[in-house]
């Protein structure tokens, strides 16, 4: 379980707003996040990945501090374990599709199921800018899974998939998150594309 109890002060339109979160996350649960745009969902995913520190509070995962504010505690991101989708992909432009992959694991077998689950096996010696924004995005899913783990932080990670290849996609992924054991949270400005993954919910704002 992750338990969440954080501020923030976020920069707004009308001047300074605080960004308060506290929830519990059951391990394997998937949650989708929601909420109008500039409210923070994006901060607070960052918040967990050790991206961003929060102004006051804790983070506890499973028995471990991953920050707490008033004991001087924030763990760096790779001690978090955590995969990460970011909205904007951040692949490297050097690295071919594969490559990302074993950046993150030396594990053939897993590299290679990652490979047909996001359709990209024939582009695996391909690099980013040789790939659509939806194979780019796909890859960016992939290389955050190739790590296995047991959170996995997703920024609009289907916003650039057509109808049936989502579809086909969160089907598949619900069932890997499963299997690894992963505790997910989903930022979402569709909502409704989650309906048949998502266990649990939090809007922000």
């Amino acid at each position: 379980m992750i338990a969440v109890d954080i501020e923030k002060g976020l920069k707004a339109y009308n001047g300074q707003q605080v960004l308060r979160i506290k929830k519990e996350f059951i391990t394997g649960s998937i949650t989708r996040i929601t909420g109008p745009s500039g409210t923070g969902k994006t901060t607070f995913i960052k918040m967990l990945a050790g991206l961003i520190t929060p102004d006051s509070g804790s983070i506890n995962a499973n028995n471990t501090i991953w920050f707490n504010a008033s004991q001087n505690i924030n763990l760096p991101p790779q001690q978090r374990h955590i995969g990460f989708v970011f909205q904007d992909y951040a692949l490297f432009p050097n690295m071919t599709v594969k490559q990302h992959l074993e950046y993150a694991t030396n594990d053939a077998d897993w590299i290679n199921r990652l490979l047909s689950i996001g359709g990209l096996d024939t582009f695996a010696d391909h690099k980013p800018n040789h790939l659509s924004g939806g194979q780019q995005q796909r890859l960016a899913i992939l290389r955050a899974l190739a790590i296995k783990p047991k959170l996995l932080l997703m920024d609009e990670p289907f916003s650039s998939l057509d109808v049936k290849m989502k579809s086909a996609l969160i089907k598949t992924l619900k069932l890997l998150f499963a299997q690894i054991g992963a505790t997910v949270l989903i930022v979402s400005h569709n909502p409704q594309e989650l309906d048949g993954i998502t266990t649990d919910e939090l809007e922000i704002g």
